[in-house]
């Protein structure tokens, strides 16, 4: 009767709408069930899952050998009671005691259970998580004469699941730390196809992820640079990582941004390489930084060299004048002198609370302080440096641009111009009209201009650079035999102080 009545309850488990997980979807033969071939016995036996009986008080009747290893010991039949597990724990570690296990709750209130999760802890402290199905077994009277419990271990299927979670958590972590990078992240297959795109990319490129996913990735490539991409796919393919590389893309409206790129193999679970994913950073800062500093030290090598030079025109004029060593050596020291006061109007004045501010001066008072070391008479007899035309009060910002801009002028004239001869002399016209205000410069006395250069020095260029992007103006030089005349036109109210 015992043995009808339970394998009545498995068939009945095993067949139900809701079968039980894993192994236990695989059905008990007909002619088993049917007593032919095996014994009820056999059949616990062979079943690929842990099962175990009970009597009605829930002493343990029978266990089969997958029972026996999951629970990792062989309790005594008779006296183990609802589980023949060492101890039993909820899933959050809660000890859970045998006589409030789920068979006991299923023989308490005599009526089956379903899908519970516990622990059983062995007696080597090992743990398994398991899902229990006890049923209460009735005779043909109905009443209660013991239960079955059928134990599906889940504890790799656990650890898979729990494996995901972690996964999926780095997952939102990993695109979190890509979603809110300044710098652009995307992916892309081995065609160059875009497969994602992150907010950095659109502050970069200007491009959403809806114009870019699904596009080739050359988008961003100017037209003259679109041989670097099958080379970098290539490398791809080889599994090789691009670290650092420099290089010009291209913006949605068309103009060029410096990054630098880097680029490396993705590889699915199985370890092929299925695309790449690349990281730019805008770099334009780093490189005009860069170019800032060259175009500093090219100037700094410059003015350093004006400065031998100066000093040597310096000593070699005023030795024409100087009768005597003493007179030599006083007028050097002036001319010297005059220069360090003309550089000193170039330098912000700091406070005593550390704040810088602009000098403000006339335009005649510093052209004066520049080319006081060249004054004096020509052999003629005529002044060496003569100022005509209406003054101009400079903005404190002008005053070093102009004042580097007339030192270069005065430098040139000492080295290869008018002032370089005792005949020599420059003539300085200001004049105003429609808004613009006009410097001319001429030189005559001078050596005689018979093959006018067409290269332009450092000098010529940094004026010509300094006049553009400083003054908003125009300087252009015609070179007579007669000597060099520079004519200089900015927008007054950029130089003028208010």
């Amino acid at each position: 009767m015992y043995r009808s009545v339970l394998m009545a309850s498995l068939v009945d488990q095993m067949g139900s709408a809701t079968p039980l997980p894993g192994a236990l979807d695989e059905r008990i033969p007909d002619r088993a069930l049917n007593g032919q071939g095996r014994d009820s016995d056999a059949i616990l036996q062979s079943l690929p899952v842990a099962v175990y009986t009970t009597d009605a008080a829930g002493r343990i009747t029978f266990y089969n050998e997958n029972a026996a290893q999951l629970w990792g010991l062989r309790p005594e039949l008779g006296k183990s009671e609802f589980c023949g597990s060492w101890k039993m724990h909820w899933p959050d570690g809660t000890p859970l005691p045998h006589d409030q296990s789920p068979m006991a709750l299923a023989l308490k209130e005599k009526r089956p259970i379903r899908g519970m999760e516990v622990i059983a802890e062995r007696p080597d402290g090992t743990r398994v998580l398991f899902i229990t199905y006890p049923s209460p077994l009735f005779d043909a009277s109905g009443n209660l004469i013991g239960a079955v419990n059928t134990l599906v271990d889940i504890t790799k299927r656990h650890e898979a699941e729990q494996r995901v979670r972690e996964s999926e958590a780095r997952y939102r972590e990993i695109a979190a730390i890509i979603e809110s990078s300044e710098d652009a992240v995307l992916t892309k297959d081995l065609n160059g196809v875009i497969t994602s795109w992150n907010h950095g990319a659109t502050r970069l490129f200007g491009y959403t992820a809806d114009e870019t996913i699904g596009k080739p990735v050359t988008i961003l490539i100017p037209a003259e640079r679109q041989n670097e991409e099958p080379t970098i796919l290539a490398r791809i393919r080889r599994g090789e990582r691009i670290d650092h590389y420099e290089t010009v893309r291209q913006r949605k409206d068309g103009s060029p941004v410096d990054i630098s790129l880097t680029v490396s193999p993705v590889k699915n679970p199985q370890g092929k390489i299925v695309g790449a994913s690349k990281i730019a950073r805008d770099i334009t800062d780093r490189r005009q930084a860069e170019q800032q500093q060259r175009l500093l030290l090219r100037e700094m090598d410059h003015r350093v060299k004006n400065l031998f030079a100066l000093a040597s025109g310096v000593v070699a004029f005023s030795a024409r004048s100087a009768a005597t060593p003493e007179e030599l050596s006083s007028a050097v020291r002036h001319r010297l002198a005059a220069l360090a006061r003309a550089h000193a109007l170039t330098l912000p004045v700091t406070s005593e609370g550390g704040r810088r501010t602009d000098q403000s001066t006339t335009l005649r008072v510093l052209i004066q302080t520049i080319l006081l070391p060249y004054e004096g008479r020509t052999d003629a007899g005529g002044p060496r440096v003569a100022v005509s035309g209406p003054d101009l009060r400079l903005a404190g910002s002008m005053v070093t641009t102009f004042a580097l801009l007339l030192h270069e002028f005065a430098t040139n004239a000492a080295k290869y111009g008018a002032l370089s001869t005792p005949a020599g002399h420059v003539r300085i016209d200001c004049a105003e009209a429609d808004g613009q205000f006009t410097l001319t410069w001429q030189e005559r006395g001078g050596p005689r201009i018979d093959n006018p250069t067409d290269s332009e020095g450092f000098g010529t260029m940094l004026a010509r650079a300094t006049v553009k992007d400083q003054l908003r103006g125009n300087i252009s030089r015609e070179w007579d035999p007669e000597g060099l005349t520079i004519r200089l036109s900015v927008p007054r109210d950029r130089v003028a102080s208010e």
